[in-house]
């Protein structure tokens, strides 16, 4: 029966043997062996061969897949993504907005030694507190100003220049569409042609009551 299936059937047929095998023996214990027919196949050359064949298949699997997993990591690695830090947005955290006046944080957490001596000058008499110290104390509290904060950008020269460049580009690729892409105006568009048109449309009387003809004067030849 076996002679009708491929070498990676029978393979997997004797695997499965197996493991039947090992699960009867931790059932029945060491007493009951392995029947004649699994040992006969067991010691087949050609079992053997396609177990040594699909253990060396394993193995070069098993090889890729960590290749791949380390030039996947190293390419990560070079793009940058493992400098991305998960922000705690639980925290307290430091923005400037000129609604919040007093953020949950100051904006410099690590304070050297002069930051330092200087928080606690703060502590004493402020009127011993320099001009310069003043400032200092803020900075260590706040990024910005108010003023600063309000000062207006120059963004909108960009916005606006941009603006400009988009509409002297189309109108570049408009010019040469007329020029060069669409035919020429028909003779419809001509004066004459158009001067020809009005006249047959009154001939016609086009529109008698509230429309074009209503406004021409039959009797005097002219407009109303």
């Amino acid at each position: 029966m076996h002679k009708s299936f491929s070498p990676a059937h029978r393979l997997v047929l004797v695997e499965g043997e197996e493991v039947k095998e090992e699960r009867r023996n931790r059932v029945e214990g060491p007493e009951h062996s392995s029947s004649p027919d699994f040992n006969a196949a067991s010691s087949n050359p050609a079992t053997t061969m396609l177990r040594q064949a699909a253990g060396h298949m394993r193995g070069l699997l098993a090889r890729r897949a960590s290749v791949a997993v380390t030039s996947s990591a190293v390419r990560m690695a070079s793009q940058g993504h493992e400098v991305s830090e998960t922000v705690d947005m639980s925290r307290p955290m430091y923005y400037d907005r000129a609604d919040v006046p007093l953020p949950d944080k100051p904006y410099k957490d690590l304070l050297t030694d002069a930051d330092k001596s200087l928080k606690q000058k703060e502590k004493g008499p402020w009127t011993q507190l320099s001009k310069e110290e003043k400032i200092a104390l803020y900075r260590l509290m706040f990024c910005q100003t108010y003023p600063e904060m309000k000062q207006k950008t120059s963004e909108w020269k960009t916005v606006l220049g941009g603006i400009f460049f988009f509409l002297g580009f189309t109108g570049l690729v408009v010019w040469w569409q007329r020029i060069y892409v669409y035919p020429p105006l028909p003779k419809t568009f001509e004066g004459d042609s158009q001067a020809m048109q009005l006249k047959r449309m009154l001939d016609m009387r086009v529109n008698p009551v509230q429309g074009f003809a209503a406004k021409w004067d039959y009797e005097k030849g002219q407009w109303k």
